[in-house]
């Protein structure tokens, strides 16, 4: 290898390392007390929630989606899948991991209604 790097010349060698020549790298909020407040409070005042926990992806960390009966949803970051199934457990909702199941047809049912009503 050094042999190219010699052969190629000083740019070859100057060059970056792979790491820092990465580009559009995002910053993402992690879970905070706010959120917390805000799934405690969407299970509180809807009924026939369940949860639906959604892996951590490229753009955004470990979600809990929450679909109600109607299918009038919330989603927030969480810590973490583990906290997320913890949640539903201590609310007495069923928990299900999204990446396996998917999220539920009302949930996009209602989707449509709300923008068939716009």
């Amino acid at each position: 290898m050094a042999f190219w790097n010699r052969w190629r010349g000083r740019a070859a060698r100057s060059s970056p390392p792979v790491d820092a020549a990465r580009t559009g790298s995002t910053r993402v909020r992690a879970a905070d007390a706010a959120d917390v407040a805000h799934l405690a409070d969407f299970v509180a005042s809807r009924r026939g929630v369940e949860g639906f926990v959604e892996p951590r992806t490229a753009v955004s960390e470990v979600t809990l989606l929450l679909v109600a009966h109607d299918g009038e949803w919330t989603r927030r970051r969480v810590p973490s899948a583990k906290w997320a199934h913890a949640f539903c457990n201590e609310h007495q909702l069923p928990s299900y991991d999204a990446a396996v199941v998917g999220v539920p047809q009302r949930m996009r049912d209602y989707n449509r209604r709300m923008r068939g009503a716009r």
